[in-house]
């Protein structure tokens, strides 16, 4: 681990990351950093979030890079970032972002902020035809630079202050090599003739929004709900109620009050002992029993809850079946014949529909679901293809 020294102006420089490195607490100094970076015409990107300690979870750092440096900024102390947006939302500078669709929800959720212009060199990664596409794997395998990407630092509690050194450094490691990534990566696009395919995948990217989770059917989300009549889905709703009141209280995150498997086993088993119960514990019960058995006795006395009436699913001939088997073996050799994952080149869902109605491609065509690129490099080979099917 290489030596942090913190001077008095807050940087940090360590031999290893060849980049100073400030962290930025007072909004004077995310002024100052906001105008420098206003000046690049590029700036790689990466957030932390504290969701396996605090509930609702926070936004705790935002990490920039530059050419010049890497800022470290402090979210939890510096509460307000609004000299942020411009930058982020500035479409003449790049954010080049690694699996960017968590970063953008948060910054969405939390600031109200909407990356512009973003290069996600995961995606990236993927269509230039990369084996391995996390972030470690293509610091080491483009640069030649290994990363310690420990479990323990991704779930590190980032709301705390102080920060370590080693976590401080971990933070700083997820960008400083994100604009080098771009550069190899998108060179090799270029030559594939696939960087208009990443644009266009980026720039849906960039439409994400959060969406806050409806807690009045969360439960019914919960691995094991389907196995339940209609009385035990009136107690799991009750005990997934009491679930979140008290980790809006204790400000943790809903496991640490009780896991889903444990409200399963309880809505199945509504006689059973919570001395019984897998995964509650002793201190469980002395923290939660009480209010546990109050959300039992209420889901007992609700009204059951019945489940919407399913249609039949609607039956699925072998020649439908055969032709779904065929599709996606059209897919697979379009696939290797690019060296790219098959996955990327067109939806399953669409093949599903095709399996069914082979004469539609066109009105397929027209789903928004289908990209633009999609239609223009592989419509055609697709419609040969299920011109040829029986």
């Amino acid at each position: 681990m290489a030596v942090l020294n913190v001077t008095e102006t807050g940087n940090l420089e360590t031999g290893t990351l060849q980049l100073p490195v400030e962290i930025i607490s007072q909004f004077a100094r995310l002024d100052v950093a906001v105008q420098a970076m206003a000046r690049e015409p590029a700036i790689a990107l990466d957030t932390e979030s504290n969701s396996f300690h605090h509930y609702p979870e926070q936004l705790c750092l935002i990490q920039i890079a530059t050419r010049h440096k890497v800022y470290i900024i402090d979210t939890i102390t510096l509460k307000d970032i609004a000299p942020l947006k411009d930058v982020l939302e500035n479409d003449s500078i790049e954010k080049i972002v690694h699996g960017a669709d968590y970063d953008i929800r948060s910054l969405d959720r939390h600031c109200g902020f909407h990356i512009r212009n973003l290069y996600d060199t995961n995606i990236a990664g993927r269509f230039a035809g990369m084996t391995r596409v996390s972030l470690g794997a293509l610091i080491e395998d483009l640069l030649g630079i290994t990363i310690e990407k420990s479990k323990r630092l991704q779930r590190a509690n980032w709301g705390q202050r102080p920060l370590s050194a080693e976590a401080l450094i971990y933070a700083a490691a997820d960008v400083r090599y994100l604009l080098s990534i771009r550069n190899i990566l998108d060179q090799r696009l270029q030559t594939l003739g696939r960087a208009a395919w990443v644009a266009e995948e980026c720039a849906r990217l960039e439409e994400v929004r959060y969406t806050a989770p409806n807690l009045d059917t969360a439960f019914l989300s919960a691995k094991g709900s389907k196995n339940l009549d209609e009385r035990g889905l009136a107690i799991l709703q009750s005990l997934f109620q009491f679930r979140e009141e008290e980790a809006r209280r204790w400000r943790r995150p809903p496991f640490f009050v009780v896991s889903d498997e444990a409200l399963i086993f309880i809505a199945a088993n509504p006689t059973v002992d919570l001395t019984e119960v897998p995964g509650i514990g002793q201190t469980g019960l002395q923290r939660f029993g009480r209010g546990i058995l109050q959300a039992l006795r209420d889901g007992l006395a609700a009204p059951p809850i019945r489940r919407a009436l399913i249609m039949a699913a609607e039956r699925v001939s072998r020649e439908q079946l055969e032709r779904l088997r065929c599709l996606k073996e059209w897919r697979l050799s379009q696939g290797e014949a690019l060296s790219v994952d098959p996955t990327l080149l067109w939806p399953m869902a669409s093949l599903e529909r095709l399996s069914r109605a082979p004469d539609t491609l066109s009105v397929e065509l027209t789903s928004e679901n289908i990209r633009r690129w999609q239609r223009d490099n592989f419509a055609s080979s697709l419609r040969t293809y299920l011109q040829s099917l029986p």
